[in-house]
């Protein structure tokens, strides 16, 4: 098997001698991208070639890393690329990244997508919790990348649940509260509101803003040794070399800035670092393996570098590179300024125009309301003008029932007459008739037959007198009727409906130029650090009930002692730094 293994190997490297090129991947933080390069290259090639297709210029920050057995090493750039410890099967793989960090972003970052590389790796960092983010400013950090993604708060747009598939927090951060990601949601949209008038690149600047005040931001650990046989962590960065306790990577035990230090030298496993001050005696510890320590010594001659570098007055090219950025910053500025003002304009011009259309809206809506008044109106005089026809009608028809009365009740009244005067003259002939019955007596026997017929016709008469009682009384009754009077005509009342005539005039407001003076002096420090700290400590207050203190790890535990004490990564810098590095030589030997 191991002789098929060499055979094999034996194989590969024979192709890679007669090929003339090669195959690279090279992953960033964004995306993957891959090169066929010369087998004669070197690593500086190899790199020229990737900050040329991402367009980077500040290429001193970043590096190509790549794995090695169990641990990582960077491309050197004066070495044939084919001739390092790379993988061996192609592409060969690489991962363009930072190597080094600034001390202050904001200062040294000069073009945008430097801020942007960097932006992106410090968050990643974060989230897999290469670097521990206290709660609070975790969600002031989700906050400034939201923002930086999505741009300015719309509340019509960035709707409830519109988070729910971002990774924003880590999860440490998210077990430990007793919280929903709605909640989570909740608190980061508020602060995400407060952004409001940033761009992208301003958002990312202050999410570094905030990163590197945290403590193990732009740090490398190494497991090292000191001559006692202590095990504890080596710390590189941009400020120097730190020494911390292994369960401890918050608080350095003591510090040895870049200026400090006069060489670094390592034999085998063995480092050596000598002081600047020439009364100090040298310091060693020891590294776990051979390739570590060249690691641990190309970082730290390039912070070593750089910073010296920021200490000196600008090279030619940084200085053109911040005097073009100065320029496009301004430029930006202007631009953003008038687009503000052109936003604010249309804003202005949609409320009028909303508030037409709510005028013109409530005016079509009275016009509809007047019209069915004027319409309900006219059907009203309509129904109104037939009735008064009828009643005009019914008032002759009437007036023609009560003359034909009136006619009939004067014939009544004639034929009622005459028979009265027969009735008083029937009345005359019965008294008459009653007087002679009683002188004639004596001829009543004789005249009886007579006296009977008289009789007979007196029933008659008194028959007819009742008959013509009851048909008297018929008469008076219907004589009693009475038309009823005409009523008033009623005509509809004339409606009227003016509408004025509404006018919006909107005058383009003339827009001068927009000119502005980029800002001479930066806010100090302590004021920024002190509005910051009111932010976190607020959004730490929102929480604090919520928190699940079993849950926290060993980490949370000391950066909140560090807390309560007041301990900060650069005061605590400050303050280890007071001593001398002779005592501090003596008291890291003694660890």
């Amino acid at each position: 098997m191991a002789s098929a293994l060499a055979a094999k190997m034996g194989f590969s490297s024979l192709m890679r001698k007669q090929a003339k090129t090669f195959r690279v991947r090279i992953g960033t933080v964004e995306s993957d991208m891959e090169f066929s390069c010369e087998v004669k290259w070197k690593g500086k090639d190899l790199f020229d070639l990737v900050c040329r297709t991402l367009g980077l210029r500040e290429t001193w920050f970043f590096g190509l890393r790549y794995n090695v057995k169990d641990t990582v090493a960077w491309l050197k750039m004066e070495k044939k690329v084919l001739d390092q410890e790379v993988p061996k099967e192609e592409p060969i793989t690489f991962h363009f990244l930072a190597k080094f960090y600034p001390e202050n972003a904001e200062e040294e970052l000069v073009q945008d997508i430097t801020q942007h590389l960097f932006f992106l790796q410090v968050k990643r960092k974060i989230l897999d919790e290469e670097i521990h983010c206290p709660p609070e400013a975790s969600v002031l950090l989700a906050s400034y990348a939201v923002h930086a993604k999505y741009g300015d708060y719309d509340p019509d747009v960035h709707k409830r649940g519109f988070l729910a598939k971002e990774e924003l927090l880590p999860k440490r951060v998210i077990n430990l509260y007793q919280m929903t990601a709605e909640m989570w949601e909740e608190r980061i949209t508020a602060c995400y509101a407060e952004h409001r008038g940033r761009t992208r690149d301003e958002a990312e600047m202050e999410y570094l803003k905030i990163a590197q005040d945290l403590d193990m931001y732009g740090v490398n650990y190494f497991l090292i040794r000191n001559k006692k046989g202590t095990d504890l962590l080596l710390g590189v960065d941009a400020l120097g070399l730190h020494i911390y306790e292994p369960h401890n990577k918050l608080t350095p035990k003591c510090s040895f800035p870049w200026n400090e230090i006069r060489n670094i030298s390592y034999s085998d496993k063995e480092f050596t670092i000598k002081p600047l001050d020439k009364k100090t005696n040298v310091f060693k510890f020891n590294s776990s393996r051979l390739r570590v320590n060249k690691l641990i010594l190309q970082l730290c001659i390039g912070n070593h570098d750089l910073f010296m570098r920021r200490r000196r007055v600008d090279s030619l090219e940084v200085q053109q590179m911040k005097a073009q950025a100065r320029e496009e910053k301004a430029r930006k500025q202007v631009e953003r300024q008038r687009l503000q003002r052109e936003k604010q304009l249309r804003e202005e011009a949609e409320r009028a125009r909303d508030e037409l259309e709510r005028r013109l809206f409530q005016l079509q809506d009275e016009a509809h309301m007047a019209n069915e008044a004027l319409l309900r109106s006219e059907q009203t005089a309509d129904l109104l003008a037939e009735k008064a026809q009828i009643a005009e009608e019914e008032a002759k028809l009437l007036a023609q029932k009560a003359a034909e009365a009136e006619t009939e009740m004067q014939h009544f009244k004639e034929t009622a007459i005459r028979g009265q005067k027969e009735w008083w003259l029937m009345e005359q002939k019965m008294l008459e008739a009653e007087m002679l019955a009683h002188k004639m007596v004596e001829e009543s026997e004789r005249r009886a037959k007579e006296a009977e017929q008289l009789k007979q016709d007196l029933q008659e008469a008194r028959d007819s007198e009742r008959r013509a009682k009851h048909k008297l009384l018929e008469i008076t009754s219907k004589a009693m009727y009475m038309s009823p009077g005409l009523p008033a005509d009623s005509m509809p009342r004339d409606l009227s409906f003016s509408r004025e005539n509404v006018s919006f005039d909107f005058k383009d407001t003339d827009m001068k130029r927009l000119s502005m003076e980029i800002e001479k002096e930066k806010v100090e420090y302590m004021e920024k650090s002190k509005h910051l700290q009111e932010q976190l400590n607020e959004l730490k207050t929102e929480i604090e009930s919520l928190k699940l203190k079993e849950r926290e790890t060993p980490l949370d535990i000391i950066h909140n002692h560090n807390m309560e004490q007041g301990t900060s990564k650069h005061n605590n810098f400050k303050k280890l730094t007071l001593q001398s590095t002779k005592t501090r030589v003596a008291f890291f030997e003694e660890l």
